[in-house]
């Protein structure tokens, strides 16, 4: 007769289990959070799950998840861009006046812009070893004096004038517009970097710690300010495209953007110390905020300080649910 012998469970067994489930729950947690919701709101709301509506969501959402796109990278790095709100409307500026050459120009007068900002400001960060909070708030002033300044204080707001520009705002496959294809295309992009290039190895070995990061080899100083100029760029192509659909530069759009992409990063499990994320995550932490928006707006009877009150207490909610959970992988 054969005898079975069965192996106790160790303590490091559970401990690891219970590692990888907080972990899983940190860097997927949104992706449930958000499928929850949108059965929750089709079958509460009436409006909610219509196509119009989903797509109204969708839509308004790429603009933010392109910005938070380039956010995530310099995050992942231990770093923080707080001039891409500033860079936004400065991409819608310059696609709008742009646009009276082609569109062609209309897209590369921002991006090259963008990437001019992004230079600058990783430049000081990696080179310069200037505090990232500092370097990129006197970003978003800048920027944002420059937008005024092109404009004449706000007083001349350019207007679209490439008809084919305008339409790649507008227009699409079907439902989904153009902005909303470029940026599922980003996010392949972005999630293939990430997870299949060395180049996304360093950018999640330099957050993790820049001392082993250097002795791996790895020239971090580039690897930041690769990721600043990501940043730069992402977020006035997002500008430009949202002046394509808008047909007009508005100097006054992107005001507090900084602050929605830094929070769909951190919604999508990004840790705010750098080295461990995704993109994924981030792309349904946007979305997470706009359904949120979304529903609160259905609600009605909310005013805009209610609605405040309830993405800030979701936000807080989520950085202490990620600040246990983080614990957790250290023990």
């Amino acid at each position: 007769m054969t005898t079975v012998t069965t192996v106790p469970t160790t303590n490091v067994d559970r401990l690891t289990r219970r590692e990888r489930l907080a972990e899983g729950f940190q860097q997927h947690g949104a992706i449930v959070v958000l499928a929850a919701l949108i059965v929750v709101g089709g079958l509460a709301l009436d409006t909610f799950a219509t196509a119009d509506n989903l797509t109204n969501v969708l839509v308004q959402g790429s603009f933010l998840a392109i910005v938070a796109l380039g956010m995530t990278f310099v995050i992942l790095t231990g770093g923080i861009d707080l001039s891409v709100g500033s860079v936004f409307a400065l991409g819608g500026v310059l696609a709008a006046y742009g646009s009276a050459y082609g569109p062609v120009v209309a897209f590369a007068l921002p991006i090259a812009g963008g990437a001019l900002v992004g230079a600058t400001q990783g430049a000081l960060i990696a080179y310069g070893r200037m505090a990232p909070f500092i370097v990129t708030l006197a970003g978003l002033l800048g920027a944002r004096g420059l937008v005024f300044a092109i404009t004449d204080e706000g007083n001349k707001t350019p207007k679209v004038e490439s008809d084919l520009f305008a339409r790649i705002g507008s227009d699409g496959l079907g439902r989904i517009t153009w902005p909303v294809i470029i940026m599922l295309v980003l996010f392949v992009v972005g999630w293939l970097v990430l997870q299949r290039t060395r180049g996304g190895q360093a950018v999640l070995a330099t957050g993790g710690s820049e001392d082993v990061a250097t002795l791996m080899g790895l020239h971090v100083a580039r690897v930041k300010m690769s990721v600043y100029i990501a940043s730069g760029v992402l977020a006035a192509l997002a500008g430009s495209l949202n002046a394509a659909r808008s047909s007009t530069g508005v100097t006054t759009v992107g005001v507090g953007l900084e602050l929605e992409a830094i929070s769909a990063v951190v919604i999508g499990g990004t840790l705010l110390l750098g080295g461990r994320g995704n993109v994924t995550g981030t792309l349904a932490g946007v979305y997470l905020l706009g359904v949120i928006q979304n529903i609160i707006n259905q609600v009605g009877n909310l005013t805009s300080s209610v609605q405040s009150v309830v993405s800030g207490g979701f936000l807080l909610v989520v950085v202490v649910i990620q600040t246990i959970l983080s614990r957790t992988q250290r023990l």
